[in-house]
């Protein structure tokens, strides 16, 4: 295979289309010019040191903090989309070049960012919005204007964008909110020793920050612990209650990952973690939700995911939904070696009037890796506006 074959290939296989249909004009004009993209894409591009996501990543920044190659940009735009890269990756794009190029520059970027995206369906970012509870601050992201509130409780180590995927289906007929829970994301920092007891509390906070005198209630693993807490506490807060790849009692690991963080660091944290929330599958190709995950287990503050184990550590609600009325799913993953299927049978078992459900071929972190299975029970299970 010559420069030039290997070029049309790798263009192809970046761009979406072949290079003698996208770049029919151009060969046209100059046809010297169209081999030399190709011969281009046949050299430095086709080397692999770079993959093809990290290698759009770098031409979005480029052609973003050059200013003036605004069609180019849209062009490297839909190929990142192509090739791995979120709209969330390339907004942060745009305001990472903010500080290196200057504000006109992003700002020129971020308006072709959006084009691109709205173009291929992707649905506008969720309204941030800063609440401040008893001792911390947190961020609440909120998709969709009305309807039921329903309020997503994320995963230990993990944030509020963990929901992102669930939350754009669920939000065509409800209001959806996540937040950082205390220790994660915009709320890292927050006094370190605390509860699930506290933890609930800034629950009722976020809910009384909204104007929310209920909502329907979701919580996935340290999430689900918070949420039964707080139902338990304060059961007239919740319309329902969705309980994902959780517990209603604590694991004996949960003192061990505090230590492993406190004694070895959080690099130490990324296999352990990935592997247990994670299949094989999945961490194989490395899509964007084990990125992300990767990502925020790295970059925590060993004190913030400690503190969030211990709290965790003193999970103590089992047994204690037997009054529970409002409606309750308990949805488990098929493949979740955290909270299996048996451990997630005997906790359903525990709520009278619980629903069952199991998703197949689905793990722990079943957000990140099977959203589509996740929207469709939580959509199925959660009430919406007509």
């Amino acid at each position: 295979m010559d420069r030039w074959e290997r070029g049309r290939r790798e263009y192809t296989a970046m761009m979406g289309s072949a290079p003698e249909q996208a770049l029919a004009g151009l060969r046209r004009q100059s046809p010297e010019l169209f081999d030399a993209i190709l011969e281009g894409f046949g050299g430095p591009i086709a080397r692999t040191e770079l993959s093809r996501t990290a290698r759009e990543l770098a031409t979005v920044t480029m052609l973003a903090a050059l200013g003036g190659a605004e069609p180019q940009l849209a062009v490297h735009t839909a190929a990142a989309l192509r090739n791995d890269v979120t709209p969330a990756e390339l907004r942060a794009l745009a305001e990472h070049v903010s500080l290196y190029a200057g504000m006109p520059r992003a700002l020129n970027a971020l308006r072709v960012i959006d084009e691109v995206l709205a173009a291929a369906g992707t649905p506008a970012p969720a309204t941030l919005q800063r609440v401040r509870l008893a001792d911390h601050e947190t961020v609440v992201a909120r998709h969709g204007e009305s309807g039921p509130p329903v309020v997503l409780l994320h995963a230990l180590g993990l944030g509020w964008r963990m929901w992102e995927p669930v939350m754009e289906q669920l939000a065509r007929t409800r209001q959806v909110y996540a937040y950082d829970l205390r220790g994660h994301g915009a709320a890292a920092g927050a006094p370190t020793s605390f509860t699930m007891e506290d933890a609930a509390a800034d629950l009722f906070g976020v809910l009384d920050a909204l104007g929310l005198e209920q909502a329907h209630v979701v919580g996935l693993s340290y999430g689900g612990g918070i949420a039964q807490t707080a139902a338990v506490a304060r059961p007239e807060r919740f319309a329902s209650l969705a309980l994902l790849g959780t517990t209603d009692h604590a694991f004996e690991a949960f003192e061990g990952r505090a230590r492993s963080a406190e004694e070895e660091g959080m690099a130490a944290q990324i296999v352990p973690s990935l592997t247990r929330w994670f299949t094989p599958a999945a961490l194989a190709v490395n899509g964007p939700g084990v990125r992300y995950a990767r990502e925020l287990v790295l970059r925590a503050d060993p004190a913030d995911w400690a503190a969030a184990w211990r709290a965790f550590k003193g999970v103590d609600v089992q047994g204690r939904l037997a009054g529970f009325e409002p409606p309750t799913l308990v949805l488990a993953g098929e493949l979740d070696a955290s909270c299996t299927p048996e451990i997630m049978k005997a906790l359903a078992g525990r709520i009278p009037g619980a629903t069952y459900q199991e998703l197949p071929g689905t793990p722990h972190m079943m957000s990140l890796e099977r959203p589509d299975l996740v929207a469709a029970a939580l959509d199925a299970f959660l009430p919406f506006a007509s």
